[in-house]
């Protein structure tokens, strides 16, 4: 069938060439994946509720004209918080550590530094500082220092305290928050210490090395960088790169263990840990029946099967229960 719209030429209209949309697009650093709509809104409910505790506690304790003393960093850590709880930058003792030192640095700007100007760069740069020092580098903590300086005389009347509250008990309300509301969710626990799987290190296929946590260390602290991931994650990365290379192509399925654990390929709602219990040949590898029991996430307790080129298709990487990690 054909078109019966006009051609680009036709009608007049220019189109911008591909590789000049893609330029712009890695100029401007526009992601080019996003998580599962499902995702969006775990997070966004996430921030709300950890929110709503934060400002319902500040009320509470200061009457409700108290809103100025919600440190605005806040709502930076509640988006890391909820929207990348794996992330370096939200693990707990970045949100507490940063921000708490952040405030005290911000608090003796104010103090030391008679010029407003010069105290609010001087605090901002000085708790990057800090943060680098202390290994609990959170962005919204440039937001916490800032404030100290610009946030007015009920801020500054709290002198030193400030540290203590409200920041340091905005970010344990927002840290519990997190906890609570995150652990339900079993690809998304916070911190990622409560994650109940590790990934066992994979064995390499053809031709290939697969990288571990400790190559990964190793890369960054060569390539002198600061990521918003895990060693752990990246690895994740470097594997399931890996595997798609193999996919496409187009060699036989991994074979799979019996009494092994293995996560799903993608996380979200539908994320499980499977393990094999059963392994029935079939005519040729990849039509073995597999027989598996639901240990974790969706469908927990329950018992299924499927053909290894099926389980290939879902299985993400082998998991280990955290507690059998060595």
């Amino acid at each position: 069938m054909f078109d019966p719209r006009p051609s680009s030429q036709e009608s007049g209209v220019k189109h911008p060439h591909p590789d000049r949309r893609v330029k712009a697009g890695n100029f401007l650093g526009v992601p080019a994946a996003v998580p599962h709509l499902s995702e969006q809104w775990t997070a966004a409910l996430g921030a709300l509720l950890g929110m709503a505790i934060a400002l319902l506690a500040t009320h509470a304790l200061l009457g409700r004209s108290a809103a100025i003393f919600v440190v605005p960093s806040l709502g930076a850590a509640a988006v890391l918080v909820f929207a990348a709880p794996h992330s370096v930058f939200a693990q707990p003792w970045a949100v507490l550590a940063g921000n708490l030192l952040s405030a005290l640095v911000g608090v003796a700007c104010q103090r030391l530094l008679p010029e407003a100007t010069l105290a609010a760069a001087a605090a901002v740069a000085l708790a990057i500082a800090a943060m680098h020092a202390a290994r609990c580098l959170h962005p919204p903590g440039g937001a916490t220092a800032l404030a100290a300086v610009i946030g007015g005389p009920e801020i500054h009347q709290l002198g030193f305290a400030y540290a203590i509250y409200p920041v340091g008990v905005n970010c344990l309300l927002l840290i519990a928050a997190g906890i609570a509301f995150n652990y339900p969710f079993a690809w998304r626990r916070y911190p990622a210490s409560l994650m109940r799987y590790v990934h066992v290190d994979a064995a390499p296929g053809a031709g290939d090395t697969v990288p571990d946590a400790t190559h990964v260390r190793r890369a960054l602290a060569r390539l002198n960088v600061v990521v918003d991931v895990g060693p752990e994650e990246l690895q994740e990365v470097i594997e399931q790169s890996l595997a798609l290379a193999r996919e496409e192509r187009g060699g036989p399925p991994p074979a799979f263990a019996v009494g092994r654990c293995y996560g799903s390929r993608r996380p979200g709602r539908h994320w499980s840990v499977r393990q094999i219990v059963e392994r029935h040949a079939g005519a040729r590898p990849e039509h073995d029946v597999l027989v598996y029991r639901i240990v974790d996430g969706k469908g927990r307790h329950r018992l299924g099967s499927c053909t290894q080129a099926e389980f290939a298709r879902w299985a993400g990487r082998e998991l280990r229960p955290r507690q059998a990690a060595r």
